[in-house]
């Protein structure tokens, strides 16, 4: 028999005995001090975990050891998605390799299906993306109230340099994406073969640590499957609700209870609050003034706004993201709000 095939009988050997859950156990079917108020210990509760229904969204550095982690921990129902191709600097930390679609290549009821939702990626635009997916999936009652089994838990943890984080999302209840998205820093990509051959600076240096030693590791992947199983489980209180780690000058790591924006009457979130937000501008400014400060301002950041004028009929007065439609509209870009029929409209952005 060859090694291969008598280490698959070991290990299917061992996922069926008794054993296999044991250190589980131990946290799954006897009360503890961190466990939380309406856990109830029970030898089912690792049916439970076995049967909840997880969504891990990148599968690079961080999420293939999440997905190995989530596996140790008893989850059995693992789905994954990533878009990205394989970079040869990868492959020391990743073994997970078939390409299959785009997150938005899925429907809602797809995402809805999930009692949890894990992102492990790398790209603000996507976090963003799949955040306003699951507050799009929130349910209201006639009185506004929140119909918490409408809520889908999102984990989501990151790395950058020397630092990381994770967080835990209850979409409509606890700050999500957007809440703090002037928390994320600009995004700078180096190339690879500068950084693993020639560094020339600071920078390329803290890179190859994030791209190459960083994935040795892992805290974060780990920390992401432990949220998990303490919201699947209850066996203990989930962290609330943002885990800060770094280790630039010494060891640090803090949490931190982040406020929702929603709760700042002031400046409501573009996603939390489902409110329409009030930008001012002044009469002279231009509609390219408009769609650069939705880019570049950090509290939007975003990518290829659209303005629809709200009248009676509505009117598209700029639209980059079908070309045919960005040749007919880029020329308003070069109007003024002022002594144009723009100032008695209202804006809608998409």
């Amino acid at each position: 028999m060859s090694n291969a095939s008598l280490n698959e009988e070991l290990v299917s050997s061992f996922s069926n005995t008794p054993q296999r859950w044991f250190h589980l156990k131990k946290f799954l079917e006897r009360p503890g001090p961190f466990a939380h108020p309406e856990f109830i210990p029970s030898p089912q509760n690792i049916d439970f975990i076995h049967q909840c229904k997880i969504l891990v969204v990148g599968a690079g550095g961080l999420g293939c050891e999440l997905l190995k982690n989530l596996g140790l921990m008893g989850f059995q129902d693992i789905h994954v998605i990533d878009m990205d191709t394989i970079d040869i600097s990868n492959l020391n930390r990743q073994f997970l390799f078939r390409h299959f679609c785009r997150i938005q290549d899925m429907t809602a009821d797809f995402y809805q299906s999930f009692s949890i939702v894990i992102s492990g990626l790398d790209s603000v635009s996507a976090r963003r993306w799949i955040n306003g997916m699951l507050v799009g999936l929130l349910h209201y009652d006639e009185n506004g109230e929140l119909d918490t089994s409408s809520v889908i838990p999102l984990i989501d943890g990151g790395t950058e340099g020397f630092k990381g984080n994770v967080r835990v999302i209850l979409p409509g209840v606890t700050p999500c994406i957007e809440c703090t998205l002037s928390l994320y820093p600009p995004q700078v990509n180096y190339p690879m073969c500068t950084i693993a051959h020639t560094p020339r600076s600071p920078e390329h240096c803290v890179e190859y640590v994030r791209m190459i030693l960083w994935g040795k590791l892992s805290p974060f992947g780990t920390a992401c499957s432990l949220e998990a199983f303490k919201i699947a489980s209850s066996s203990a209180l989930p962290l609330n609700n943002y885990m800060n780690f770094q280790d630039s000058d010494g060891v640090y790591t803090g949490v931190v209870e982040l406020q929702r924006k929603v709760l700042n009457f002031q400046e409501d979130c573009l996603v939390c609050s489902q409110k329409p937000q009030k930008i001012t501008f002044p009469e002279d400014a231009k509609l390219e003034d408009i769609v650069s400060f939705l880019i570049n301002s950090a509290e939007y950041q975003m990518k290829s706004p659209s303005l629809t004028a709200l009248t009676p009929k509505f009117t598209t007065l700029y639209m980059p993201t079908v070309p045919s439609l960005e040749q007919q509209t880029k020329m308003n870009l070069e109007k003024s709000l002022k002594g144009t029929y723009f100032l008695l409209m209202s804006f809608k952005i998409i």
